[in-house]
């Protein structure tokens, strides 16, 4: 049976077949150890989106050390509230901690530890996604947003030009035109948001813009 341990652009962890683009962790353990979760969903503040492989290291997944996490892509990793490793993603560290200074009107970039502070207060509300209200209008791409957050299965849409495109585990399955002049509840933390406004380029999965789960196996890793 697959772990716990798939990432949704609300957060929240579930167990899937279908494999991710994309590693990452929550700062620790926080899995119990027969491979199972508990009420626990994070260890500390650094929540963080890796590469899949990195110096030929190898990984007991869910073992002693980190609660592993993976993602269909950084769109999402993003939505969820991680932000790039300094260690296997260094240039995209540096490039998002400059955009995410711009974003915050600092000259200088900030400090891991330091956007992890500001990151953390805008993921969660209680024990509950924080949204945020905004003019769907003002959101760069890459922002994912939500129309109906009070239903439990409610669709994740991440905006890209002039589309939105719907969230699966396996891909983006469906395009929409996107609206216009609406207010919207919006997924990424809204430091986030304003990085990718100030021009960090997140990474997608392999033809996402091609909208379709299913048009090349291949492209799943």
């Amino acid at each position: 049976m697959p772990l716990q341990n798939r990432v949704s652009p609300f957060g929240e962890l579930f167990a899937s077949p279908a494999r991710g683009t994309m590693f990452g962790n929550r700062g620790g353990k926080f899995h119990r150890d027969d491979k199972t979760l508990g009420s626990k969903r994070f260890a500390s503040r650094q929540w963080i989106c890796c590469v899949l492989q990195f110096k030929n290291r190898q990984r007991d997944v869910w073992g002693r050390y980190y609660t592993e996490l993976f993602f269909l892509d950084e769109v999402t990793a993003l939505a969820a509230g991680h932000r790039p490793c300094f260690e296997c993603r260094r240039e995209d560290a540096v490039a998002f901690a400059k955009a995410f200074a711009k974003g915050q009107g600092l000259s200088s970039p900030l400090r891991a530890p330091e956007m992890d502070l500001i990151l953390h207060a805008e993921r969660l509300e209680g024990h509950a996604k924080r949204l945020h209200r905004r003019a769907i209008d003002q959101l760069p791409d890459g922002t994912f947003i939500t129309f109906a957050p009070s239903v439990v299965s409610s669709d994740a849409f991440v905006i890209h030009r002039n589309e939105l495109l719907r969230w699966t585990p396996e891909g983006y399955d469906q395009s929409i035109p996107r609206p216009r002049g609406v207010i919207v509840d919006v997924l990424t933390p809204s430091s986030i948001v304003a990085a990718l406004a100030e021009g960090y380029r997140p990474g997608w999965r392999p033809g996402a813009t091609l909208v379709s789960a299913t048009h090349d196996a291949t492209t799943r890793r």
